[in-house]
Formats: C-alpha cells, sequence, structure tokens
C-alpha cells in the first residue's frame, strides 16, 4: 500500500461548500503543504445534492477504465446522466475521478506510465460490439445513440473525445485508489457504491474494508472474470486467456481481501476450472459464457463481503455476459451471495458495456433504484 494518505476533494455544485478527507490530506483552499514536490493521492469528487434529500444514504459513483465520473454526469448525445436521475429520486450522488486520473490530476512522475485506450478498442467492446461480433451477444447490441458506435457517428466522438489517459499498472492503480475511496467513506459516512468495470475491484476493497459503512455495492458489470483475464476472437471458440499468471491474485482483486481461514499470500488460494462438456443449459452456461475459475478446495469465505447487499447487473449484449456469472459463482461459493439482475430479465433489451450513456439510460437507472429501495432500508 502506498504511505502517502489519500486525499478527497468535494465540492458540492448546490450549496457551493468543500469537504476534505484523508488521513492527513495535505490539499485546502488556503494552499498545501505538499508532500513532495506535487500533492499525491487526491481523489477529485463531486457532489450533487437534491433540494430535498429523501433517501438515507447518499450514493457514490465510481468510473471504470480509461473513463472519468462525467460518465455520471451526462451522456453522449447529451441528456441528463445517472446522477441526475438519482438526485431526482432524493438521493445525495457524489462521483469521483480515479487517483491520478482526470480532474484528480495526472502525474506519470509519480504514478508512473499511462496508457489509453484508441477507438478501435472502444469500438469493440464498448460502443459497437455488434460490429465486430467477438462473442456471441455481441450481434444483440442496439442501444448505442445515433446507430454503431463508430467513428463518424457524433454520440461516439464526442464519447471518445471524453476519454483520458490512465495508470498503466493496474495493482497501482487498486493501491492509489482503495484508500482514497475509503478516506472519503470515513469522511462521508454511510453510502451505497454503485461501481462500473474496473472500478468494482476498489468497490469489493471498499466493502471489506468498510462493511459497516458500504450499505450497498452496486456492481454494474464487474471487473472479471475471477483470477484471469480473457479475450475475444469470435467464432465458435471465441475466447481464450490471457496469459497464464493470474490477473486478479486475490479472485476478485489484486489487493488482499479478508479471507477466513486467512489467506497470506495469494498462492494460498487454489484455482480450479470448469471441465470443458461439464456446462448445462440449464445454468445457462452452454451458450456464449466462458469455463469459470473458481476456488479449489479447500474454499474460504469472505466475511465482510457477505455483511454488504451486492448486486452484479450485466447487459445483455455486452461482454460481460459471458463471464459476469463467473463473479457471481465466485462470491456465493465465498459466502456473498450477491443479487442478480439481467437487464434483459427487466425488458431491457440490446445494452452494451457503457448503459449508462445508452437510450435508455433512465430506465437502466430505474432498475438500479428499484433494487435499492428493495435492499437497504
Amino acid at each position: 500500500m502506498s504511505e502517502h494518505p489519500a486525499v478527497a476533494v468535494v465540492e458540492d455544485e448546490d450549496r457551493g461548500r468543500e469537504v476534505r478527507a484523508g488521513g492527513g490530506g495535505a490539499l485546502g483552499r488556503q494552499g498545501f503543504q505538499p508532500l513532495l514536490q506535487a500533492p499525491v493521492g487526491q481523489m477529485f469528487v463531486q457532489s450533487r445534492t437534491p433540494a430535498r434529500v429523501t433517501q438515507p444514504y447518499p450514493v457514490v459513483m465510481v468510473h471504470g477504465l480509461a473513463q472519468t465520473g462525467v460518465n455520471y454526469l451526462a451522456t453522449a448525445d447529451g441528456r441528463p446522466g445517472w446522477v441526475q436521475r438519482f438526485v431526482e429520486k432524493g438521493y445525495q450522488v457524489y462521483v469521483v475521478d480515479q487517483v491520478g486520473r482526470g480532474r484528480s490530476g495526472t502525474n506519470p512522475e509519480v504514478y508512473g506510465p499511462y496508457d489509453r485506450l484508441g477507438t478501435r478498442s472502444l469500438e469493440r467492446t464498448h460502443t459497437a460490439p455488434e460490429v465486430y461480433d467477438l462473442y456471441p451477444q455481441a450481434k444483440l447490441h442496439t442501444r448505442w445513440p445515433g446507430g454503431a458506435g463508430v467513428q463518424g457517428n457524433a454520440a461516439f466522438d464526442q464519447f471518445f473525445a471524453s476519454q483520458v489517459p490512465f495508470l498503466a499498472n493496474s495493482q497501482q492503480t487498486e493501491e492509489w485508489v482503495d484508500p482514497a475511496l475509503v478516506a472519503l467513506l470515513d469522511r462521508i459516512g454511510p453510502a451505497i457504491l454503485l461501481t462500473h468495470g474496473q472500478a468494482a475491484l476498489f468497490g469489493w476493497a471498499a466493502s471489506d474494508a468498510r462493511p459497516d459503512l458500504v450499505k450497498a455495492h452496486v456492481a454494474v458489470e464487474p471487473n472479471g472474470p475471477p483470477f484471469f483475464d480473457v479475450q475475444f476472437r469470435g467464432g465458435k471458440e471465441f475466447w481464450e486467456k490471457t496469459g497464464d499468471g493470474r490477473a486478479r491474485a486475490y479472485g476478485l482483486t489484486r489487493m488482499p481481501l479478508t479471507f477466513d481461514p486467512p489467506v497470506r499470500a495469494p498462492e494460498d488460494l487454489t484455482v480450479a476450472q470448469a471441465a470443458k462438456g461439464s456446462e448445462s443449459k440449464s445454468d445457462r452456461a452452454a451458450d456464449g459464457r466462458i469455463r469459470c475459475w473458481l476456488q479449489g478446495e479447500p474454499v474460504r469465505s469472505l466475511p465482510n463481503l457477505a455483511k454488504v447487499p451486492a448486486v452484479v447487473v450485466t447487459a445483455e449484449a455486452s461482454f460481460h455476459a459471458t463471464y459476469d456469472d463467473c463473479t457471481v459463482a465466485f462470491l456465493t461459493q465465498a459466502g456473498a451471495r450477491p443479487d442478480v439482475v439481467r437487464l434483459a430479465d427487466r425488458g431491457l433489451h440490446g445494452n452494451g458495456h457503457m448503459m449508462m450513456l445508452e437510450t435508455n439510460s433512465d430506465a437502466v437507472a430505474d432498475v438500479l433504484a428499484g433494487w435499492l429501495a428493495d435492499r437497504v432500508k
């Protein structure tokens, strides 16, 4: 873990106040005493407060890879985003930019090398999977504004303009963002986490570190599958494992989680993959799903995650439709037992990974709010 304290800067648009959180943070209105030659570890957090707060806990929205909190503020075709939808429902909403990214500030001298996603990468997995057809569900995608989300589509071009560089070292990203998110929770008190993609890494870590403060975790297409990365190539054998090393040493994350019995090193967790041909249609695994990696014996539990109500939300046409079931199975095996929301089962068809930007984004937000109304009292 980084030795530098996390700093969260919160600006409230409606009330004009600023809040700072962190273990000895060094950033404030009256100047700062830098820890190095520049402030490091700070996380920009924007707050929106309804005229009348009617919900007991605020929602903290955390974005995914290559993105910023802009994803939640408005859609690429100019409609109000999920922030506004949740504010209208009476929630105070906090929107973060990950440490070392976007409005939190970039600093290669401190954070190391950066990377970014090009247009083809975004088209293949985020905005136009139907064009590339690399996994069985891809052809179902219909919800990007203005048609296929490729260069020349105005909504895609606007989306691409919002992309930013991100830390190339994935474990280092967790080392910086995990304590910043925990510092924010320590500052604002009990809250609901809404994470997207990569951000689930931080959501699991925060739920593990502060199960008393995370009142629910809405994991929208969480980073996965457990343990290993996969890549898609189309055809009948549409996927393959990426490399031999574990992408997420602790199953869900690269950073340690609280297992019982305790895990002192990643090697303590044994990994077993479902045998080829073992899937059945009854468990939805035979058509368009990968073979999951789960814990081998002895299976360890995740007692802190088991205390936090969680839901895994998956879109019909996303690449996550191939493996989110594996994340659910891993959590269930460890005693956490998350709920599952498949948008297609709720009558919402054609969505991809960037559902918060797509044509039915409000309807998707309403599904998430409906789950919260049932599970968070």
